[in-house]
């Protein structure tokens, strides 16, 4: 840059608003930092905001600007755009971050700087806003960047308002545009299905788009999810590389587009999918997009999501940063066959189990069309009177009398077409007048586009707990997707039907925010025939969600292995049941790698086996403030070794526990050497205890086993884990 650097800062002029801008060569330069990184937006001559820098945070601010856009191999004669907010129909080449169609029907944008601030919110959080116009039309984008200074996390989204006097149709509107430079990207991202989620794939970035979507309207994730790790330069592991951990906070329809371009610059936009989701704007109107969130790190996977982690617990999840209820749950015991008789003896077997809840799953409810299957009664939330003729404040009671709080599963959102509710408000349903009903799991959507659908299924939280108010526990599931999309509330109040789904999860955080409003630490569970709805948006309202349906330990201990990426363990439901072949002691070791619940038949078990049950809870209860809140080091990765092996360690690291899990069951596997540990503090020495032994087995470490930090993360220790001890579980404590 021939240009002399002019550092010229302006002063704040409000208490709460502090300037982190400068000016260098007419260029306003915006560094948006946490503690370690930077992302930082720069205008040109044409006064476009373009991305000119994302990595670690500079000494030095005023440096930033001599990062430019000729050292970034960018040149504006080709179209190559490192655009903060990429508009469609003016100069732009690439993948946009926004469409509009203007209320002449033009369908060009243009987006020029305005103005910005930076708002200090507290010591650790600040909030940078960036207001940008189009000079011909009356339409203005106003992006958010808010920063999690010790966490290293960036929240961002975009609000587009329409200041034209007739209607603008929005035909994209992401949430988040990032510009990256990188000699390589290998992009981590997940599919799957029901009972099999959370599969990897890795894949080097090349030139073009692969984009990660959804369109199923509810149950948006059962195929893919909105999170993902981009790795720079080479592939990261758990220590080592640069990466970044991103995730969309939205519980409907999305798109995350990896636009690779012949230089190799990396462009992600996330956001709302646009697929039949036009979304009109009427003068005045502003839209907000879904907060995109994400965390960088260039000590490799690991720190990333320990940065996620934190900033989930303390920022995000509600109640992240208290503790969680242990439960007996009764699905797997009875399913839809019970009676007051079958579930209060199962209340005496989770006090005898020593949990804290019961937990009542489907089949309460409804009788005109009695519950007793997945196709009949869904929307009549009535309790079945010959299965609870006194009631559940009946059962409420009768749970307390012997020693444990009463929990309730509920499906809100959905309707079986065999339901007194169908019959009385067919037009509350999603589905095409015209067109046969296609169902999921013998149900439809309800409409909650629909105020008064929205009404009624917060009316049926609200009767729940005013009948009940000791009600401890809500299990909120949605099992089905949107098939033959079409509002009748949409159509009838003259609004376009491609705001069906996109008003549709509107509506639920309505419904979510009046609940909480009025009941704002009842803990809920969030669940999706498994984990089909896992986002930090809707984890504002719930304390935890439910990975998978499938519950086999050792297909759970991969799939809870890569859900702990980008969510805290403290919201992990995970529960002992008699899915899988591995012995109890194995289900129950890989179970307490989450939040510990249990779905069997009390009752069933042996008299060894019902003794090391009891001794687990009491033993979970004991390690638990560790798994919900120490820090997760990832010690042996499940699909690289024959093993998986991970860590928790509490904030002043006198005090970890270690887990470690067969994987194969090959002739002579095992751990067969010491695994190095992570996380502690290398001047402290750790007594070494084994943990949860099933009743007459005996540990193979020593009393008296002590070592330094520095020895256990340099030469580690063998838990000795093999085909006889599938599941090993270490307490480490600091020896005073």
């Amino acid at each position: 840059m021939q240009n002399r650097l002019s550092a010229r800062w302006i002063p704040s002029f409000l208490a709460t608003i502090i300037t982190t801008s400068f000016v260098y060569a007419q260029q306003t330069v915006i560094p948006i930092e946490t503690e370690q990184n930077a992302l930082v937006l720069q205008t040109d001559g044409s006064k476009r905001v373009g991305i000119s820098y994302f990595g670690t945070r500079l000494q030095q601010a005023n440096e930033y600007a001599l990062v430019t856009k000729e050292s970034r191999q960018n040149d504006e004669n080709s179209g190559i755009s490192n655009s903060a907010y990429t508009p469609s129909g003016t100069w732009n080449l690439f993948e946009p971050a926004i469409r509009v169609t203007h209320a002449d029907g033009n369908t060009s944008l243009e987006l020029q700087y305005q103005s910005h601030q930076t708002q200090k919110v507290d010591d650790n959080v600040t909030l940078t806003t960036v207001v940008l116009k189009d000079p011909a039309y009356a339409v203005e984008v106003s992006l958010y960047y808010k920063t999690y200074r010790k966490e290293n996390v960036v929240e961002q989204w975009s609000t587009i308002r329409n200041n034209e006097k007739g209607t603008i149709t929005l035909n994209k509107y992401a949430s988040a545009n990032l510009y990256f430079v990188g000699q390589s990207f290998h992009l981590t991202h997940y599919h799957g299905s029901w009972a099999h989620e959370m599969n990897p794939e890795t894949t080097e970035l090349k030139a073009g788009i692969l984009s990660l979507d959804s369109k199923l309207g509810t149950r948006a994730n059962l195929f893919q999810p909105p999170s993902f790790m981009l790795s720079f330069d080479q592939k990261a592991t758990e220590e080592t590389g640069k990466v970044l951990l991103g995730t969309l906070g939205w519980s409907g329809n999305f798109k995350i587009d990896f636009e690779t371009d012949t230089y190799n610059n990396l462009r992600v936009i996330a956001g709302i999918n646009p697929h039949a989701s036009e979304y009109p704007l009427t003068s005045g109107q502003e839209l907000k997009t879904p907060s995109f969130i994400y965390t960088f790190s260039d000590h490799g996977k690991g720190e990333a999501s320990r940065n996620m982690h934190r900033w989930a617990r303390k920022y995000r999840i509600l109640d992240g940063e208290g503790s969680r209820l242990t439960l007996l749950n009764n699905w797997e015991a009875t399913y839809f066959d019970f009676d007051e008789q079958k579930l209060t003896g199962l209340f005496a077997d989770g006090k005898k189990l020593g949990v804290d809840l019961f937990l009542l799953d489907d089949g309460w409810f409804a009788n005109k069309y009695p519950r007793n299957g997945d196709n009949a009664g869904l929307g009549d939330w009535k309790e079945n009177v010959k299965k609870l003729p006194h009631g559940l404040g009946y059962l409420v009671k009768e749970a307390q009398k012997a020693g444990v709080k009463f929990g309730i599963w509920v499906e809100p959102e959905m309707v079986n077409p065999k339901s007194e509710l169908y019959e009385k408000h067919p037009d509350w349903v999603i589905k095409q007048p015209e067109r046969p009903e296609h169902y999921f799991r013998n149900q439809l959507v309800l409409d909650l586009s629909n105020p008064k659908v929205q009404d009624f299924v917060y009316g049926i939280l609200d009767e729940l707990f005013t009948k009940n108010p000791d009600l401890a526990f809500i299990k909120w599931d949605c099992n089905a997707v949107i098939y033959n999309a079409h509002s009748e509330y949409l159509k009838n109040s003259k609004q376009a039907d491609s705001k069906l789904y996109v008003d549709y999860v509107k509506g639920l955080y309505k419904v979510l925010e009046r609940v909480r409003a009025k009941y704002p630490k009842v803990p809920m569970m969030l669940c999706s025939g498994g984990g089909g709805r896992v986002d930090y948006e809707a984890l504002k309202y719930f304390t935890e969600f439910w990975p998978s349906d499938n519950t086999d330990p050792l297909e759970r201990v991969f799939m809870q292995w890569e859900y702990s990426y980008f969510f805290p363990t403290i919201a992990h439901c995970n529960h002992v049941t008699d899915w899988g072949k591995q012995p109890l002691k194995y289900r129950t070791d890989v179970a307490m790698m989450g939040k510990l619940g249990y779905d069997i038949v009390v009752s069933k078990l042996d008299e060894k086996d019902f003794e090391f049950s009891k001794q687990s809870v009491e033993t979970y209860k004991k390690i638990s403030d560790l798994v919900w809140h120490g820090d997760l080091y990832r010690l042996a990765n499940p699909r690289e070794n024959e093993y998986a092996s991970l860590q928790f360690v509490n904030e002043n690291k006198s005090r970890s526990v270690w887990f470690t899990y067969m994987v194969s069951s090959r002739y002579g596997v095992g751990t067969g050497r010491p695994i190095v540990l992570k996380g502690l503090d290398p001047k402290k020495k750790y007594a070494l205890k084994e943990l949860n032994l099933y009743p007459g087995t005996k540990s193979s470490i020593t009393p008296d086993a002590a070592y330094t930090g520095d020895f256990l993360m340099s030469v580690g220790f063998n838990p000795a884990a093999n085909l006889k001890r599938t599941s090993v579980m270490i307490e480490l404590t600091e020896v005073k």
